[in-house]
């Protein structure tokens, strides 16, 4: 009698590999209320699931259900917001097999699909998904898939569906979904674009200075950009990159002058005061919390298990601040007041490498820099010392630019 399993892949003498059955035994599992131990809320759906599985297979999943967040405590159910239940339902499907069917849904599914895998952190899904997708372009769909292949960056998915739309230009600029493209596009991809640009002025024209230059930094969102006063008649704006696509875009530009003193230090703004904010246009674009940007909202009291910090897995991930500008900065703070040589900063990670109570790093409040108030009354850092003394002008000139996610909000 053979012993050969029609899944079975061929191994070498002396080889035993039993993955296939492993996938069986465990993807079994799936929906059973048997030993399950966690229960989702997904559009009023249950799921029940385990949660060692979810653990172990998805960063996300470890943090919430393990690190000390309020669903990590025996509760009900747990609900997932901005989750769709039918891709939920593959994902899952996915966490307990590592198999998933993809020829037998539709588009829509599938893109909430690649949504989650991006969500959830599964980057090699993601991969296989957005292969998958550029196999099943068309007229209906390519508009709706760009949309999102932009969103979450992923540049091939891109590159494929404009050359699929140059190709077939004509047909796609009279299909429903290119009318809606734009409309689409400009709430999707407020979160995560980026830009890099510079600014010159001219009297005549002809001779133009720069003034401000940010073409080696990502910028985002409002800023607050100063310089020595000059004068001019006119303002030339370059965009040089975009981490979405290569059109730069501007919604909205005020030029003025101030006697506000400031302190420059290699062309960039050096704050006196915490950048690191919601308002400043900061955010915080890796880490798990139950609230965007918990992190940079300015609450140090009012924390708990529910919510109000923001934390990642020990050994697995970071978590990742992004200020709206290039500023050069020399202190900060989180559970300490820290300081080092004034450097340039547009990107700070904060990875957590040890916790005496459990598997997970939490933060609950960033600084950068630290407000004058907790810093180390007086430093003889010189890093600190070149902070407080910088260029100074008596009589500066500022400008604020928006060459970013707001800008879209107007298209």
């Amino acid at each position: 009698m053979s012993n050969r399993h029609q899944l079975r892949p061929y191994t070498s003498i002396g080889e035993i590999n039993h993955v296939h059955i492993l996938s069986e035994h465990v993807g079994a599992l799936i929906h059973r209320e048997e030993y399950s131990d966690v229960t989702f809320l997904v559009e009023k759906k249950q799921f029940t699931a385990h949660r060692v599985i979810l653990a172990a297979r998805c960063q996300y999943f470890r943090a919430l259900l393990y690190g000390g967040m309020r669903e990590a405590h025996s509760q009900a159910e747990i609900p997932l917001e901005d989750t769709p239940a039918e891709a939920f339902t593959m994902l899952l499907k996915y966490i307990y097999t590592g198999q998933v069917t993809l020829s037998n849904e539709k588009e829509e599914i599938l893109l909430d699909f690649l949504s989650l895998a991006h969500k959830y952190g599964f980057p090699e899904l993601e991969d296989a998904t957005s292969e998958y997708l550029c196999t099943i372009l068309s007229i209906n769909n390519v508009c709706m898939v760009y949309d999102v292949a932009s969103l979450y960056c992923l540049h091939k998915l891109s590159s494929t569906c404009c050359l699929y739309m140059d190709r077939n230009a004509k047909a796609v600029l009279s299909s429903e979904g290119f009318l809606s493209l734009s409309k689409r596009k400009s709430i999707c991809s407020s979160f995560t674009r980026s830009y890099s640009y510079y600014i010159e002025v001219s009297m005549d024209e002809l001779d133009w200075i720069r003034i401000i230059d940010h073409s080696n930094y990502l910028c985002r969102s409002w800023q607050n950009l100063f310089f020595t006063p000059r004068v001019c008649r006119y303002i030339r704006i370059v965009g040089t990159h975009n981490t979405v696509n290569k059109v730069f875009h501007l919604v909205s530009f005020e030029c003025m002058f101030t006697n506000k003193p400031f302190s420059l230090d290699s062309g960039l703004l050096v704050p006196t005061e915490n950048v690191a904010t919601v308002g400043a246009s900061a955010t915080v674009t890796e880490g798990v919390s139950r609230t965007r940007n918990a992190l940079l909202n300015g609450d140090t009291k009012n924390y708990d298990w529910d919510s109000g910090y923001t934390c990642h897995q020990l050994g697995s991930g970071a978590i990742v601040v992004q200020l709206a500008q290039p500023f050069m900065i020399g202190t900060m703070r989180s559970w300490q007041t820290i300081s080092f040589e004034l450097q340039p900063v547009v990107f700070i990670r904060i990875v957590g490498t040890y916790n005496t109570a459990n598997e997970v790093f939490h933060c609950v409040h960033f600084e950068c820099p630290a407000e004058r108030s907790v810093q180390q009354e007086p430093s003889a850092d010189p890093s600190v010392a070149s902070a407080e003394a910088g260029h100074r002008s008596g009589a500066p000139t500022q400008s604020v630019l928006n060459p970013s996610d707001r800008m879209q909000c107007s298209h």
